[in-house]
């Protein structure tokens, strides 16, 4: 009776999978981002010139935007340079860029 037990136990859990691993924000945001805003979110003096719209990412920047906002930009895009994520990134993996530039404020 014991091993039926565990075959039940067992049948649960591949039926219900294993828990999914929550986004890394950085591995995307370095895929997807670093580029253009910089390794710490303040573009280089090189950047800047060819894109001077970029924004430095600090505390005043992130107390003016809620995640869901800087989501929203992810998805739909920002002026004519930054294109929007939302065919090459899901929700959570953007959710997750946006907590993770938080980090980067001073």
């Amino acid at each position: 009776m014991p091993s039926l037990i565990a075959v039940g136990v067992l049948a649960a859990a591949i039926s219900f999978g294993s828990p999914r691993q929550a986004p890394d924000g950085k591995a995307i945001f370095d895929a997807h981002c670093k580029k253009c805003h910089g390794p710490t979110g303040k573009p280089s003096a090189a950047m800047k010139r060819l894109l001077p719209e970029l924004p430095v990412w600090d505390a005043r920047f992130f107390a003016q935007r809620s995640d869901d906002q800087i989501v929203q930009v992810l998805m739909n895009g920002k002026g004519k340079n930054m294109k929007p994520v939302r065919e090459a990134l899901k929700p959570e993996e953007m959710l997750a860029v946006a907590k993770y530039i938080r980090t980067l404020a001073p």
